[in-house]
């Protein structure tokens, strides 16, 4: 070695143990530090020598994210999506007959007429948001709009309000309500005419009624549940609008994605499934009650079963993937560090609280690989969950040459160690990540929601083809002389659903902050839907069953 290579390799040693220090470790550490560093370097620099002298103008970065689609997508090509779809359809399948914790029906038999009316408060538990609005129904054919929102208010669920115990909780949730309609002292004032509620709950409910629920474990590292399981659930918020001076009466209560479904089908009456996309993932599908095993339906009055030919069913979509998910060592590594790594694996690839800390797991191994970011992670990249998804939906959101916006968001979220600032290229690079990240999300999503609609069709089918099989009867209470007439009104209400399919369009109601505010996302969910659904309509043609649906949206 040179003198000028000894004195240069002497100051790049003095400089990164001068950064350290400066970042809070000690002598040790950061000469350890630097030496791992200058490894992770020279293999990177032997990787890159190797590769240029195989391919000329070799482009590290190129190549790393052309490995990062690879590993994300790869499972696109060559039909991997459509088998993909197929598996999770037999996992859907069997956990509709055999799962106690998915695939669960509510008690929604029927979906909206339109003509529904009246003056409601509207409660929406998310996790990260609470929503509070004062709605009405004016019912179709008004000449007013047919719904309206008089007032709503946000309330942001940070860490804070995650960790409120047991009835603390619910008593925030009771002055945000309180707070939102202290302008009209009329409503919900009055013990004698208390206003009514429907609650969309984002958290697993054992449903005893419409209107009632036994509270679950709520995960998303939500405490409310503590010292409160198995209460009902609308008694625990009345009791605590009541201290507040505001009476309430809970009229439904449904999961966010059955709130979501009946929402739009009340102006949309083609809607049959919906997703939300947010923090989590969910899907509610309108599916035949035939196609669900007797327990999951628990004790049930009589007359329910008597109208019931379909039902409203709470997949819990995140639970779903075990075993036929395509993971990449990325996912691998974030599974590793979860406290439940298999409660559900789907989420993990698709849902805002995950698609974040993908990006910054792959951060973690490229900057000091290929040298983006000037080879040194940025400090609060190190802490698990510190990039959130927000942030990569502001850095793919900004198209324009300079990505200043990325840049200014990124920088003040995550500042590089001085003297570093971060370029245009970096943000190319990141933006480059958060796509591939996002697009992977949205094919596996569409894989569940093409897999659940082929699984509802091929249900319609069974019901006209088996007039007058038990497979009918879903209700152990049931008379057997009634089965007949039963049979019959739900085969005929299978073959209205398997006409909506054929001669129309088949609605997925949506909400969420993913797949309503993440640029482009809705664009690369819709593709994805559009290309399985003409392969499975192909595949449906070449079997002579005839086309399931002319589109989907």
């Amino acid at each position: 070695m040179s003198l000028l290579a000894a004195m240069t390799s002497l100051w790049d040693v003095l400089a990164a143990v001068l950064r350290s220090l400066m970042r809070g470790r000690s002598l040790i550490q950061s000469l350890l530090a630097f030496w791992s560093t200058s490894s992770v370097s020279s293999v990177s620099s032997v990787r890159s020598q190797d590769a240029a002298s195989s391919k000329p103008n070799a482009d590290p970065v190129a190549d790393f994210l052309a490995e990062v689609e690879h590993h994300l997508l790869g499972h696109i090509q060559a039909g991997g999506l459509r088998q993909l779809s197929q598996r999770l359809k037999s996992q859907f399948r069997e956990r509709l007959r055999s799962n106690p914790d998915c695939m669960l029906p509510s008690y929604n038999s029927q979906l909206p007429t339109g003509h529904e009316s009246g003056r409601f408060l509207a409660l929406d538990v998310g996790g990260s948001t609470l929503r509070v609005a004062l709605v009405e129904l004016r019912g179709s054919g008004q000449s007013a709009p047919e719904s309206s929102i008089i007032r709503m208010d946000s309330f942001k669920i940070d860490s804070h309000v995650r960790n409120l115990r047991g009835t603390a909780f619910f008593d925030w949730m009771a002055e945000r309500i309180q707070q939102t309609l202290s302008e009209d002292d009329a409503q919900g004032r009055d013990p004698e005419h208390p206003l009514l509620v429907g609650l969309a709950w984002s958290f697993p409910i054992e449903q005893t009624s419409s209107r009632g629920g036994k509270l679950c474990a709520m995960g998303k590292g939500f405490l409310a549940n503590e010292g409160l399981m198995g209460e009902d659930l609308g008694d625990i918020i009345q009791i605590a609008c009541r201290k507040q001076g505001v009476h309430v009466e809970l009229a439904a209560i449904v999961n966010d994605s059955s709130a979501a479904l009946l929402s739009e089908a009340y102006s949309n009456p083609s809607t049959r499934f919906s997703l939300v996309l947010g923090t989590g993932v969910n899907i509610a599908a309108h599916l035949p009650v035939a196609t669900i095993d007797a327990p999951k339906f628990g004790t049930r009055p009589d007359s329910w079963y008597d109208q019931a030919s379909h039902v409203i069913v709470n997949t819990e979509l995140g639970m779903f993937g075990h075993a036929i998910l395509p993971l990449t060592r990325w996912d691998e590594l974030l599974k590793d560090a979860h406290p439940r790594p298999d409660f559900q694996p789907l989420e993990h690839l698709v849902s805002g609280y995950y698609l974040g800390e993908v990006c910054r797991l792959i951060l973690l191994e490229a900057i000091p690989e290929i040298g983006v970011f000037g080879g040194v992670v940025p400090p609060s990249l190190v802490a698990p969950y510190s990039l959130d998804t927000e942030t990569l939906s502001i850095v793919e959101g900004d198209t324009t040459p300079t990505l200043t916006t990325a840049l200014a968001a990124f920088t003040t979220r995550h500042p590089s160690p001085s003297p570093y600032n971060p370029t245009t290229a970096d943000m190319r690079f990141l933006r480059a990540l958060a796509s591939l990240i996002a697009r992977r999300s949205a094919s596996i999503i569409a894989a569940s929601l093409v897999a659940l609609w082929e699984l509802k069709a091929d249900a319609e089918r069974s019901l006209v083809a088996d007039l007058g099989l038990s497979t009918f009867t879903s209700s152990p209470q049931q008379p057997q002389q009634t089965q007949s007439s039963r049979t019959v009104r739900f085969a005929s209400a299978a073959e209205a659903e398997l006409n909506l399919a054929r001669h129309g369009t088949i609605t997925v109601a949506y909400n969420g902050s993913v797949v309503e505010s993440y640029p482009g996302y809705r664009g690369w969910l819709q593709g994805f839907v559009d290309g399985l659904v003409a392969e499975a309509e192909a595949e449906a043609e070449a079997q002579g069953w005839g086309f399931l649906c002319t589109s989907a949206r």
